[in-house]
């Protein structure tokens, strides 16, 4: 951060906190014990969770992998606990969060009726 001519911080008192750390969503559905393939259908669209809980982390030319702020990973958190109340707002937030058909009837097959 750059002084300003007088010496003193030019932002002061507008300093926002810092993300330090983010985690892959591969270690997120391990984390929060869920399919990954689910995850990264719901995060695709980055829409569903609050700008900038959705990190992009390039780790080279041809690989891309997508991470998640701490933020990020309570938001999805408390997203998919609020869905699972019932089968029926399970299978409402699927099919409305989660455009991929295949693994929604797959993921449905599996919730408990």
């Amino acid at each position: 951060m750059e002084l300003g001519t007088n010496g003193r911080c030019p932002f002061k008192g507008r300093l926002m906190a810092v993300v330090t750390h983010v985690r892959t969503i591969n270690h997120v559905a391990k984390m929060l014990g869920e399919n990954v393939a689910l995850l990264q259908a719901i995060i695709c669209n980055d829409d569903n969770l609050t700008y900038g809980n959705i990190v992009s982390v390039y780790a080279s030319p041809d690989e891309t992998l997508t991470a998640l702020t701490d933020d990020g990973i309570e938001e999805l958190k408390d997203m998919i606990h609020a869905a699972r109340i019932s089968t029926k707002t399970w299978h409402t937030f699927l099919d409305h969060f989660v455009d991929d058909v295949n693994l929604v009837t797959q993921i449905k097959a599996k919730s408990p009726r």
